[in-house]
């Protein structure tokens, strides 16, 4: 369906060259659309699509829903509405009464004849624009290419709708100028024959012969809407006397019907519940512990059993959106909105981001303590600003980005628009320039300081929450979860070691760096019950990876 509006805007922006241009690129589209095949698979596409839509509004079982949610919705519902008219006026009329729906004749219609319906039909191209494109959206933004790509798709979803308006009215302009100086009625050039679109409402297809499809179609759209209303109704109704309780860490009980997600019940209980994919269980974002009554629980279904594998879940998580209990549960969210948010329960302004495979890279300067403390703080302020600079530049770049300084830490992101393995590439090569760039500071230094100037990196790979966090006026993107903690405690791992680089093996299987020579060996990382196999890379080994 997208593909056939983006073909559509298209030919309608070829009515910014001409007219008769588009007609040209309208007899390409009718070769790929009105035939058996064509038709068959858009219209398949459109029924599918409704049958969906529909399925999805009666499977809700609360309307209290994000904003966004909500905007994708109403104008999933608008768009049939907006366009029977439309559908009848063109392809309807077409097909059973033979009249000429071309562009001459359909502009005509719309720009000369009936400019309130044209205004309508703009309207409705719109909206179906903004409704495609939010879809389209939910679908690709978990991809790993999809940042790469989004500033070219916004400039298209931009550009496509306002060129086809344009184009739009650049022919309805044209026709109106011939309408005006036609002569006996209709164009020398035989664009407005007796059965084009536009004519006479007595013509062949006009609004009295095509009122009962109109009146047919718009009453199957209410008694469809009608439908889903009613049997939402009939369930609540029943659902009354089944009635479970959802317990929340903080002591609320939300009391809502068997069959209810517990991201159902948070919404509808006004409890702030963390879900970037809209419950759809592409993400892991709503995930909640089950304290109490998950023996009991139906297992997860393979959609939210591949995310919970993906994250490496424990037994006892799962996903809220997913998770539609049939007895009284005690569940803890694990991605817990902050107390001072101020954004309304339903509204996005709560999310935390989402969850991306990234590269971590955390840097400290070993022995900092015994460095400075000897020191005047101008002197202190001066050595840590010469090497925050020589950091910071290094990781831009190398395509980095500083998340924090911590004292005399940073914390750098990879990957935020890349893939994993050029993440990975990109932190070793910056750790190396890090390494390369501090022994050149400390040489010039050596004569001020009691001790060579050394650094510890650790570097580490895996998927983290990414988003906007903070409080107040101080937010800023950054990252959270085992990921960051791991790569800490690696560069924790480098001081220990009293070595330059201590990167994980998921780091080294990605960028498919050469490890000959370089010293490989598992340890334990406090936070993890496993151990973890890493690679020890002193400073004289550091220039390969550069």
């Amino acid at each position: 369906m997208f593909l056939f509006v983006i073909m559509h805007l298209s030919n309608h922006a070829l009515g910014l060259i001409s007219v008769n241009a588009a007609e040209g690129g309208r007899d390409v589209f009718l070769l790929i659309w009105r035939n058996p095949v064509g038709t068959t698979v858009f219209y398949g596409a459109v029924l599918i699509h409704l049958v969906l839509a529909f399925r999805a509004l009666y499977v809700r079982r609360t309307l209290a829903m994000p904003m966004s949610e909500a905007f994708q919705i109403v104008t999933g519902l608008l768009v049939p509405l907006l366009l029977i008219d439309h559908v009848i006026g063109t392809r309807i009329v077409y097909s059973l009464y033979g009249v000429a729906d071309t562009y001459h004749a359909t502009v005509r219609s719309l720009w000369v004849t009936a400019p309130t319906i044209g205004l309508r039909q703009a309207v409705a191209l719109v909206i179906v624009w903004i409704h495609g494109c939010i879809g389209m959206h939910f679908w690709l933004r978990y991809r790993s290419w999809y940042a790469r790509v989004a500033p070219f798709l916004m400039a298209f979803a931009i550009l496509l709708p306002v060129l086809s308006l344009l184009g739009f009215a650049a022919m309805g302009r044209t026709v109106a100028y011939q309408v005006a100086h036609a002569t006996g009625g209709g164009h020398p050039g035989g664009y407005y024959g007796p059965h084009a679109i536009g004519s006479e409402p007595t013509a062949v297809g006009g609004y009295g012969e095509t009122l009962p499809y109109r009146v047919a179609l718009h009453g199957l759209l209410a008694v469809a809407v009608a439908g889903l209303l009613l049997m939402r109704g009939k369930r609540r109704w029943t659902e009354r006397a089944h009635q479970i309780a959802i317990r929340y860490p903080g002591g609320e009980t939300v009391q809502v019907p068997r069959g209810f997600t517990v991201l159902e019940a948070s919404r509808l209980g006004g409890i702030p519940h963390y879900s970037i994919c809209g419950g759809k269980g592409r993400c892991s974002t709503c995930r909640v512990q089950v304290l109490d009554g998950a023996g009991s629980l139906l297992p997860p279904d393979p959609t939210e059993q591949k995310t919970l594998t993906r994250i490496g879940a424990a037994p006892d998580v799962r996903l809220a959106c997913q998770l539609r209990p049939s007895h009284d549960i005690t569940v803890v969210p694990m991605l817990v909105p902050m107390a001072e948010t101020a954004a309304p329960t339903f509204s996005q302004e709560a999310t935390p981001g989402r969850e991306r495979e990234i590269a971590v890279l955390f840097c400290d300067i070993r022995h900092f303590t015994t460095l400075t403390e000897e020191r005047l703080p101008f002197d202190i302020v001066f050595l840590l600003n010469r090497y925050f600079t020589i950091v910071g530049r290094v990781i831009e770049a190398e395509g980095g980005r500083i998340d924090k300084f911590i004292g005399d830490g940073v914390m750098a992101l990879f990957g935020l628009g890349t893939t994993p393995e050029i993440a990975c590439r990109q932190a070793l090569k910056a750790a190396a320039a890090i390494v390369t760039e501090i022994d050149k500071l400390a040489a010039e230094l050596a004569d001020e300081l009691p001790k060579p100037l050394q650094i510890a990196i650790g570097v580490h790979t895996g998927r983290a929450v990414v988003g906007s966090m903070g409080y107040g006026n101080v937010k800023a993107l950054t990252a959270i979860g085992d990921t960051v903690n791991v790569a800490s405690r690696l560069e924790s791992a480098a001081k220990e070691f009293e070595t330059a680089l201590v990167f994980s093996e998921p780091v080294a299987l990605l960028s498919g760096v050469e490890l000959t020579g370089i010293e490989g060996r598992q340890i334990a990382v406090r936070g993890r019950t496993e151990a973890l196999h890493v690679y020890i890379v002193p400073k004289s080994e550091c220039g390969r990876f550069a």
